[in-house]
């Protein structure tokens, strides 16, 4: 499974719908500072689920609307959509038999965030587990921004182990391990 495309839209510094294509191969964004960038990376981080603000540079999630400039008044929404390529149907068990498939994450001032798989409304669980099925997701190593390769290096053991995991894939292992016993529990406590 492959990244194909990137549709922003009212995401940070990307008032106006802005589409970045994913060719084969490595992918690196350049460009002088101040031009969007990390908007980037993170808008992908973004939408597989993140929830930290605070890991998006912002004080709430709603920063990632489009404030506005003097040239363009501010938005409301903000939409960033990932398209993968799903030609070897490598995808989670329920898109095996899809060619394609589109993730998007929809945030309103007021009125919070919303994701989909293929225009499906499904929860923010939902889409963090799809992108663990797959071995990556936001916090994947694969996905790196300013500042993570110094933090990685001054990791604790811990922390560059859990780093080790998502990397090889089993970090989406762990969690549907742990929903698991959730479930294991629940049932033998209404057993008793």
């Amino acid at each position: 499974m492959e990244f194909k495309k990137i549709q922003l839209n009212g995401f940070k510094s990307f008032a106006d719908k802005t589409d970045f294509l994913f060719e084969e191969g490595l992918t690196g964004i350049v460009g002088p500072n101040g031009c969007g960038k990390s908007n980037i990376v993170e808008s992908l981080r973004w939408c597989m689920g993140e929830t930290s603000a605070k890991s998006m540079r912002g004080s709430g999630m709603e920063d990632v609307i489009f404030s506005g400039t003097s040239n363009k008044p501010s938005k409301n929404i903000a939409e960033v959509s990932i398209g993968l390529s799903n030609d070897n149907n490598e995808g989670p068990l329920q898109y095996k038999n899809l060619d394609e498939i589109q993730i998007r994450r929809k945030i309103e001032k007021d009125k919070g965030s919303k994701f989909y798989i293929n225009d499906k409304e499904v929860r923010a669980k939902d889409a963090q587990m799809f992108f663990a099925d797959l071995s990556t997701g936001a916090h994947s190593p694969s996905l790196i921004s300013q500042g993570r390769i110094g933090a990685l290096v001054t990791a604790k053991p811990v922390d560059r182990r859990a780093i080790i995991e998502e990397a090889a894939g089993i970090a989406g292992l762990h969690a549907r391990r742990h929903e698991a016993e959730l479930r294991l529990n629940a049932s033998e406590n209404n057993l008793k």
